[in-house]
């Protein structure tokens, strides 16, 4: 019995461990729910549902094929000790996954317990991080040579074995009242599934992406213009492999087009192509580094903000009450649907780290338990780059008043999810707390009442903020250790489209 040990690459299409374990003789597909990981802070109801909707969409594929998904609970190597007792497993399949500390303990165990087995445990790639990687040296084109790999084709016929001879039942597909949690009030969130990825995959390359580099800085156009892959490439909805051959396609469609529809067309290819490659950069700083989710990468940053963290700061800015519409506007829509754009993120996370000097971790958990997409390796080295904690890159601070200027002008999305301004002018917008007393009465928004004024100075804050890091960064100890992590974890090559070392963040949006 060959077991296929799903994790987050939920789905048929190009699933290596798959197709190896197929090609092995009889296969049990299996999927673990694992209460440690479902209590973890970064875990939300709309993860298990999202995760539910996949299974069952993977479940019908599979039974399908002759194969079938079994759902079982517990911890892990727990769980398999009790398969193995039932029937011996063969071997064992599963991808590489470059998750948070609990799942990098928890494959530690794994990977005992089958050695103490005797049971051969075969991990492979699904993205462009590469384990156990001595240099950053010629990673760019490791990241190529993968990607230019074709995609594993699906098993046409899936050698299940039959539960009853195990003595097994599928299982149900977990949802939040099986795992003791309230439903999501994400109303707004995307559908989980393979389907649903290519269903995003297609849109994006038939029409929406013309306009991708263009519109993904803005969350007006950002919802509709990105690629909105970013999840799907979280949960393994779809491999980066088959984003990045589509990419490819679409490149080689335009070839000796000239109109000025193609010319849009490979601008944003171009950017998306950029981003795909940043995704697996900084994912690669988490596997190298896996302190990087509890500790400053530059522990020249210890003990800067640690002791200064004020609660009320941070709860004002986790629901979306700073004073600030952009920054409030940004995280009400993030709390209602799990996504926002990778700038209003970036900004986000600066008005946390300088405008309110909290220390990452917090907001951080925050932010990962309501992005739909959280991917670990991605967001906690943006969290440290996005705070000024990484030694090496330059310090962006950014300001909600000019990103409203810039990216809602008009405040439409201001407006939809701020409802409170929704009459104040267009022109008071951006900086409400100016507005004159009478025009805030004539509107129903007195600040201070019905909208919070700003709870911070946000010049005066950065100013200060900027005081503060300066002799951290300075230092001869300090400009060593930066140093020693640009060797360590710098990108080596200027990806085509932008980028540099410790350059410009890049996420898939």
């Amino acid at each position: 019995m060959n077991v296929v040990w799903l994790k987050r690459d939920l789905r048929l299409h190009d699933h290596a461990p798959l197709a190896a374990a197929c090609a092995r003789g009889d296969v049990l597909v299996v999927y673990v729910v694992e209460p440690e990981l479902v209590r973890q802070p970064e875990t939300d109801p709309s993860h298990v549902a999202f995760v539910a909707e996949s299974l069952t969409g993977l479940r019908e594929a599979l039974r399908a094929r002759g194969g079938e998904l079994v759902i079982l609970m517990g911890a892990l190597p727990d769980v398999f000790e009790e398969l193995h007792r039932t029937r011996p497993i063969h071997a064992l399949y599963s991808h590489e996954e470059t998750g948070n500390g609990l799942t990098y303990e928890r494959d530690k165990r794994v990977a005992q317990w089958a050695k103490a087995r005797g049971i051969p445990w075969t991990e492979l790639p699904q993205t462009g991080v590469v384990r156990r990687l001595r240099t950053r040296d010629g990673w760019a084109a490791r990241w190529a040579e993968r990607m230019r790999a074709p995609a594993v084709p699906t098993p046409e016929r899936i050698p299940g074995v039959p539960l009853r001879e195990l003595g097994l039942e599928p299982g149900q597909v977990p949802d939040e009242h099986a795992l003791g949690l309230p439903r999501s009030a994400k109303t707004g969130a995307q559908r989980g599934g393979e389907a649903a990825a290519r269903e995003t995959l297609a849109s994006f390359f038939a029409d929406r992406g013309e306009d991708y580099a263009r519109a993904l800085s803005s969350p007006v156009t950002g919802w509709e213009g990105c690629s909105r892959l970013s999840t799907y490439l979280a949960h393994g909805n779809i491999s980066m492999r088959e984003v990045v051959h589509a990419a490819a396609t679409k490149r080689r469609a335009l070839e000796g087009d000239l109109s000025p529809h193609a010319k849009r067309w490979r601008m944003s290819l171009a950017a998306l192509e950029a981003r795909l490659r940043w995704h697996c950069h900084f994912m690669q700083k988490l596997e190298d580094e896996p302190r990087l989710e509890y500790d400053n990468l530059a522990r020249a940053a210890d003990g800067l903000r640690e002791p200064d963290f004020r609660e009320e700061l941070f709860e004002a800015w986790a629901c979306g009450k700073t004073g600030y519409p952009m920054i409030d506007a940004c995280m009400r829509a993030l709390l209602a649907t799990g996504w926002v754009n990778f700038r209003m993120r970036a900004m986000l996370v600066s008005f946390a780290a300088y405008d309110l000097w909290l220390h990452w971790r917090r907001p951080g958990l925050h932010l990962a338990r309501h992005f739909l997409d959280y991917e670990p390796g991605i967001h906690w080295s943006q969290m440290q780059m996005q705070s000024g904690t990484t030694g090496i890159n330059t310090l962006r601070m950014y300001s909600p008043t000019k990103q409203l200027l810039d990216h809602d002008p008009d405040g439409v999305f201001v407006r939809r999810w701020v409802p409170e301004l929704a009459r104040l002018p267009r022109e008071n917008l951006a900086e409400p707390w100016k507005t004159p007393p009478l025009l805030q009465r004539a509107a129903g928004c007195v600040i201070g009442s019905d909208y919070p004024a700003p709870v911070v100075d946000h010049a005066a804050a950065i100013a200060e903020a900027r005081v503060r890091l300066a002799p951290a960064r300075r230092t001869t100890e300090a400009r060593a250790e930066a140093a020693a992590i640009v060797k360590k974890h710098g990108s080596r090559k200027r990806p085509t489209g932008g980028g540099r070392s410790g350059g410009r963040p890049r996420k898939t949006s």
